[in-house]
């Protein structure tokens, strides 16, 4: 079997085998098969897709590739969560510690940026101390005893998914739902889960621009778990404008704990008690709605930020941060983005703002590339709000000054703004499952 023929097969629009998928993940897990093949491979498969089967046999090879976990005998329901990436979406950081605070044993397995959205892993990074690399058996000792956990892809973990996941984020293959298809499910069903909830985003600022391919991807996804036994639910939420207040990573980890502490009171708190809520529902605790006041009462009773305190703690971070933001990475320099008209805020080009925090050093636009996490953008209008001449737009945080007139840039040309009000997207657009 040659990687060649694989390549054109595909590029002619072929239906790949069960061997010729298992060859190619194995080989390029292994370093059989060099990044140059797989990189015509991953965009045949981005232009001319994967039919059910194969992104099965995908998930499949993805996931065989490495170890699943056995949590045992562990009594409690073992649920995980998955967003499909946005701009300021920090839920994860929030949800955790809500869920495992609810009686829930969460083993959650993160990523990375992926193209112009944050990674979970490195907003916790931004924690001093805050340790990702955990050892399976860290892992699981963790989830046994508090319950949480969330670590990055180890060795043992769907390897091929994670030298495939980094190479999608340089090749302009990101947005390809049999590929995100494979590399959600190989990761979620290898950390021993009895079920998974789902945020598939649609907007701007998501990989599905629009609400019908985020219906295929969502369906695709669910289809998956429930054939591999596991109990699945999908949210489908908007992302036409950054989620939150700010964008960045050790600023969105001071949003979160500020959630936490119950002083915010917005979409991202609506968002994390429905996914709780989910999450509690599919355990067989409760119905949704008693889940979803379950899930507020650990925000508002403070069990939720004791949670995340002992989770910091256990990752090795230093908790004080929770108390103390100076801890966490400081930006030296701002900037504030003005408004050149009156008007209201009628959209904003949520991928520009994710750009533009790129740009500022939040992430990454190499795999080489070093992230500066103090760096990032808060925003001060969002859609529907009215704004005069001068007023500022939003403010950038930054350490490199040879950056700012790139990520001001792409930050000012994100916003829309004219005589015409208009309202907010709604928040929920849509389920399956």
């Amino acid at each position: 079997m040659r990687m060649l023929d694989i390549i054109i097969k595909k590029r002619n629009g072929g239906e790949l085998s069960h061997d010729e998928i298992f060859f190619f993940v194995n080989g390029y897990s292994s370093g059989a098969i060099p990044e140059y093949q797989v990189s015509p491979l991953l965009m045949a498969i981005f232009f001319r897709g994967m039919n059910d089967i194969e992104t099965a046999y995908l998930t499949e090879a993805m996931l065989n590739s490495g170890e699943v976990v056995d949590f045992g005998a562990l009594p409690a329901y073992k649920v995980d969560k998955h967003s499909t990436g946005g701009v300021g979406d920090k839920i994860s950081l929030i949800l955790a510690p809500v869920a495992a605070a609810c009686g829930l044993a969460v083993p959650m397995i993160s990523g990375r940026g992926l193209g112009h959205t944050g990674g979970t892993l490195d907003k916790l990074e931004s924690i001093p101390g805050f340790n990702v690399h955990l050892t399976l058996a860290r892992f699981k000792e963790m989830v046994t005893d508090i319950g949480v956990s969330m670590i990055g892809q180890t060795q043992e973990i769907a390897p091929a998914d994670k030298k495939l996941y980094a190479l999608r984020d340089v090749t302009g293959t990101v947005e390809s739902i049999p590929l995100i298809c494979g590399s959600i499910m190989s990761k979620k069903l290898a950390e021993g889960i009895d079920g998974l909830v789902l945020d598939v985003k649609v907007g701007s600022g998501a990989f599905m621009k629009d609400i019908e391919s985020a219906r295929e991807l969502a369906r695709s996804l669910v289809a998956i778990a429930k054939n591999m036994g596991k109990s699945c639910f999908a949210f489908l939420t908007d992302m036409s404008e950054p989620l939150g207040d700010y964008v960045g990573n050790a600023l969105e980890v001071i949003e979160s704990i500020e959630l936490l502490k119950g002083n915010i009171d917005d979409r991202q708190l609506e968002l994390t008690v429905a996914l709780a809520g989910k999450m509690l529902e599919l355990s067989g605790a409760c119905g949704f709605e008693e889940a979803c006041a379950r899930a507020r009462a650990t925000i508002h009773g403070g069990s939720a930020l004791a949670k995340f305190r002992e989770l910091v703690r256990a990752h090795g971070g230093d908790d004080s941060c929770v108390d103390d933001y100076s801890v966490l990475p400081q930006a030296k320099l701002q900037y504030e983005v003005k408004a050149a008209t009156d008007g209201y805020v009628t959209s904003i080009a949520t991928t520009m703002v994710g750009l533009s925090a790129i740009a500022l050093g939040a992430g990454r636009g190499s795999l080489d590339d070093i992230i500066d996490h103090a760096s990032g953008i808060k925003l001060v209008k969002k859609v529907s709000d009215p704004v005069r001449e001068g007023d500022t737009l939003g403010v950038l945080y930054y350490n490199d000054e040879s950056k700012i007139e790139r990520a001001a840039e792409l930050f000012s040309q994100a916003y829309r703004i004219s005589d015409e009000e208009r309202a907010k997207e709604e928040l929920f657009l849509g389920t399956v499952g």
